[in-house]
C-alpha cells in the first residue's frame, strides 16, 4: 500500500514538473508579436476620427477603443494615465499607448500626429 501511494505521489510530481517545463519552453520559444498602438477615444470626437484616418493612411497598425461605449476601455485608459502620472483634469482625447508610452492630444494636432510615427 505504501509503495503504491509513493509511486502515485512520484508520478504526480513528475507529471506536473514535466507539464510546467513544457509550458515554460513554449512561452520561451514564442516570440512576442509586434506591439500595436492603442488609441483610446470616441467616435464622436473629430480628433479621434482624424487620428484613425491618419494611422490608416500611413499604414500604422492600431487598435481603437471607444471609451464612450466600453467602460472597461475607459477604466484601462484612466489606469494607464494615472500610472504615467498624466493628469485627467482637462483631459483631451485621443489618448495614445504607443508601446507603453502614454500621451494625449495636449499639443497642436499636427505635432500630435507626428508623435504617432
Amino acid at each position: 500500500m505504501k509503495i503504491s501511494v509513493c509511486l502515485l505521489f512520484f508520478y504526480m510530481v513528475f507529471f506536473n514538473t514535466s507539464v510546467l517545463a513544457q509550458q515554460n519552453q513554449i512561452k520561451a520559444e514564442t516570440k512576442p508579436e509586434k506591439a500595436v498602438m492603442i488609441v483610446y477615444g470616441s467616435d464622436e470626437c473629430h480628433h479621434c476620427t482624424d487620428t484613425k484616418k491618419y494611422l490608416k493612411d500611413n499604414n500604422i497598425e492600431f487598435l481603437f477603443y471607444d471609451i464612450d461605449k466600453s467602460q472597461d476601455a475607459l477604466k484601462e485608459m484612466l489606469f494607464k494615465l494615472k500610472k504615467a502620472n498624466i493628469s485627467t483634469n482637462n483631459l483631451s482625447i485621443p489618448v495614445i499607448d504607443k508601446q507603453g508610452v502614454i500621451f494625449t492630444n495636449n499639443i497642436s494636432f499636427e505635432e500630435f500626429l507626428k508623435k504617432l510615427n
